[in-house]
């Protein structure tokens, strides 16, 4: 018997049109970690159940070190989410991925600073023990191949592996800091992929990102730094390459069988749990 499935989509800047959804109902909900960033939209894309959720709230009112990653990710599991397909803009660190190009992360870099990695903080409403989730391989490989393939069809050009690296904000970077990601093998850059992945991780959930470069970010001489209006232009230019990839993907995955992708998954959050001792 196939896994049931129910897919997440959590919207970044300019990619959470709830209009890709068909019957769609709002659920407002508390989670033990406060509330989601907004409503939670449920509903349909080709028969296969969907919810959608917009990272920054529907007004973008959320910056990224405040967006309450916690209540998200465990709203999406709660309403019963097997895969959280998720859309972010980014900078490129490469001069191959231009902006406009769709990006399928594969590892990212973590440079944020205040941020609640694990739901088991230790707190009132965490689970009991602590956490150590491996984050070799963070991001679902099964469902960036679906991505992938989707992405070539359709004729959009598509980076298939890439090191995202989050910075806090929500400043963008120094040219010393965009010249030193470089050397470290960063190829894009955002403020959201940390700790939504790992978050998605321990929660057993397959994740992958489709991220669009907006911009070079400010490490490429010659080329106008990363502002505000460049982004948003860039997005709106480029916004139906996520929702087309989005809704020719979702329609495969419901027709895949995911038994074993989502117990292994199950198998790894449950496994990397210390119990404290009696």
């Amino acid at each position: 018997m196939a896994a049931q499935l129910k897919i997440g989509i959590i919207g970044g800047s300019g990619l959470d049109d709830p209009d890709i959804l068909e019957g769609r109902v709002e659920k407002y909900v508390d989670t033990p970690y406060g509330k989601p960033s907004d409503a939670l939209i449920v509903g349909k894309i080709k028969n296969v159940e969907c919810v959608l959720l917009a990272r920054h709230g529907r007004q973008h009112t959320i910056m990224p070190s405040n967006v309450n990653y916690r209540a998200n990710i465990w709203a999406l599991k709660e309403e019963g989410c097997t895969h959280l397909l998720v859309t972010t803009a980014c900078g490129s660190l490469r001069e191959d991925i231009q902006p406009g190009d769709i990006v399928l992360v594969d590892q990212f870099i973590d440079r944020t600073t205040k941020r609640h990695q694990t739901f088991y903080d230790g707190g009132p409403s965490s689970p009991p023990g602590v956490c150590h989730i491996p984050m070799a391989e963070p991001f679902c490989g099964k469902t960036r191949e679906v991505l992938l393939e989707v992405a070539r069809g359709l004729g959009v050009k598509c980076h298939n592996r890439a090191t995202m690296l989050t910075i806090e904000g929500p400043r963008f970077s120094t040219r010393a800091e965009s010249l030193l990601f470089r050397q470290w093998g960063a190829d894009v850059i955002n403020m959201t992929t940390v700790p939504e992945v790992v978050l998605a991780k321990e929660a057993g959930l397959c994740y992958a990102s489709i991220a669009m470069a907006t911009d070079y970010d400010c490490w490429k001489e010659h080329e106008e730094a990363v502002c505000v209006d460049n982004v948003l232009k860039t997005m709106k230019e480029n916004a139906n390459k996520a929702s087309s990839i989005l809704l020719t993907a979702i329609p495969q995955i419901g027709k895949m069988d995911w038994s074993e992708t989502i117990k292994n998954l199950k198998f790894t959050a449950q496994s990397s749990v210390m119990l404290p001792k009696h």
